[in-house]
């Protein structure tokens, strides 16, 4: 994570969690006020109908959006943040994303409806804190071949059907043998992922600046096998060693995913595009774990 200046912004684009009725006004309003200072208001298609944008005016996608604007507002919850960070990182382009907290934790959507346009100001005159946040690309080898390719901002997760047996896990950390973890699955996640999942799971915080990915496993059978903080420059292999009874699934972010055969490989490193996050001038990071997580409350 590093804190860097905005560049100049003259079109902010405006998306909302899908049928989030109770930003309809927000963004109305919003999109006054930036076209009151000379800035466009760029609108994802759904989020105008949201907003009561009258059907003549141009809108675009939701995956068209990045290629479109300077700088994205996202009015939701994490989820919908996330979201949005993998369209950015589809389109290969670099625009900063704001999130604003409609949501009921938003680690990430830290910015509360109270502080928008002080942020939002602070944005387009170039004062924000933006941070860089790393993400990680995972690809799935079938059958000798390329399946899948994902980048995520939060974590690729292996878990077991929910019916099945307790599945077992071979992990290699480049060409070193990590173990086979007997567990309800595997998390791999991001500094940035590691206050998702991973945090439920029992793994560590880490501090988004830290250049660094965790291993954690889900309920492991064995109490020893503990979550394993490694460098990011590392690559990951991970390959469940499945029968015909074991239904294995993969998901990235918690958004897509898909379920496992018998040989599949899924080959995890850093990837080599960041996502920018316009962050609150009022706190700190520890500010916002202590927020989110309660820390000190009796």
């Amino acid at each position: 994570m590093s804190s860097e200046r905005a560049p100049a912004i003259s079109r902010v684009g405006l998306t909302a969690k899908r049928g989030l009725t109770a930003a309809s006004g927000v963004i109305a309003e919003l999109a006054g006020w930036l076209e009151a200072r000379n800035v466009r208001a760029v609108f994802e298609e759904e989020t105008a109908y949201l907003a009561g944008v009258p059907p003549d005016r141009r809108t675009v996608s939701r995956d068209d959006l990045p290629r479109e604007c300077d700088l994205i507002v996202v009015l939701g919850g994490d989820g919908t943040l996330i979201g949005m960070a993998a369209r950015i990182a589809a389109a290969g382009v670099d625009v900063p994303i704001l999130g604003v907290n409609y949501g009921s934790l938003g680690f990430l959507t830290e910015i509360t409806l109270p502080e928008l346009y002080e942020a939002l100001e602070a944005a387009l005159e170039g004062r924000a804190a933006v941070d860089t946040r790393a993400m990680l690309t995972a690809r799935t080898i079938r059958q000798h071949g390329v399946f899948a390719d994902h980048v995520v901002l939060n974590d690729i997760v292996v878990t077991k059907g929910a019916l099945s047996r307790i599945i077992e896990i071979s992990v290699t950390v480049g060409e070193a043998p990590v173990t086979r973890f007997r567990a309800d699955g595997l998390i791999i996640a991001s500094p940035t992922g590691s206050t998702a999942y991973n945090l439920a799971a029992g793994g560590p915080i880490i501090h988004p600046a830290v250049d660094a990915m965790v291993l954690t496993p889900i309920a492991p059978h064995t109490l020893t096998n503990r979550p394993v903080v490694i460098p990011a420059s590392s690559e990951v292999h991970v390959r469940p060693i499945m029968d015909s009874r074991d239904e294995v699934y993969v998901t990235f972010d918690g958004q897509r995913g898909f379920e496992l055969h018998e040989g599949d490989l899924i080959t995890v490193r850093r990837a080599p595009l960041t996502v920018r996050i316009v962050r609150s001038g009022r706190r700190s990071y520890y500010d916002l774990l202590r927020e989110k997580l309660k820390w000190g409350d009796r």
